[in-house]
């Protein structure tokens, strides 16, 4: 029987706003290009063209309020395309995939905090991610005080918050509690990061991670 080639590992990178999931998973790409391993970096929503207009309409403060559900199935319905045109091609060619943000996202807004079912929401993974999952999740965990007050500095003068960051202090404390339970209930596949560290700090728990779970060929 012929082996299958190995997958290349997919990392994604989990937590509430502001935490500085973008920045790490930009520095981790560097610092995998020093170690000889080629990698994609994406994000959602987004990734490809037809989920970067997804993501345009979700983050629209301009737009009518929405029911969870209905934020659920435009989530997915980016996740789809994304997948297909980004992350299963990219892992099919031998490159690692750092993805800011994936499906641990929607478990948690529109799961935990949206109280969309847990079950509707895995029947939907299911059928959108026909069995692919990150092979490391780290989840970036930090007071959302101080995330919230982080986003806000790097937005541009004169913007207002997005439909997320704008939400109150309950919300985002319940998203945190969401993301902290997914790792310590999968401790194989989750990484708990400190983001309360400078980012030289946290980057270097990142690939403290990186190294124990992953033939990276370079300590």
């Amino acid at each position: 029987m012929t082996t299958p080639p190995k997958k290349a590992p997919f990392i994604t990178l989990e937590g509430g706003e502001g935490t500085g999931k973008s920045t790490q998973a930009r520095l981790l790409a560097d610092r995998l290009a020093v170690a000889g391993i080629d990698c994609v970096v994406t994000r959602e929503p987004g990734g490809s063209p037809f989920a970067e207009e997804i993501r345009a309409l979700l983050l629209d403060g301009r737009l009518p309020a929405r029911t969870a559900i209905a934020e659920a199935l435009l989530f997915l319905a980016a996740r789809a395309d994304h997948v297909a045109h980004t992350i299963a091609p990219a892992l099919a060619a031998g490159r690692w995939v750092i993805c800011d943000r994936f499906s641990d996202s929607t478990r948690v807004y529109q799961g935990v905090a949206g109280r969309v079912p847990k079950a509707t929401l895995a029947d939907l993974d299911r059928l959108v991610l026909a069995g692919l999952k990150p092979d490391l999740t780290l989840i970036f965990d930090l007071a959302p005080e101080i995330g919230l007050a982080r986003a806000g500095a790097r937005r541009p003068a004169g913007s207002g918050a997005d439909p997320y960051e704008g939400r109150d202090l309950a919300y985002h404390r319940e998203l945190r509690d969401g993301f902290r339970a997914i790792a310590a209930d999968e401790p194989d596949r989750c990484v708990l990061i400190d983001a309360a560290s400078t980012p030289d700090q946290v980057a270097a728990q990142v690939w403290a991670a990186i190294t124990s779970r992953l033939p990276t060929g370079s300590a």
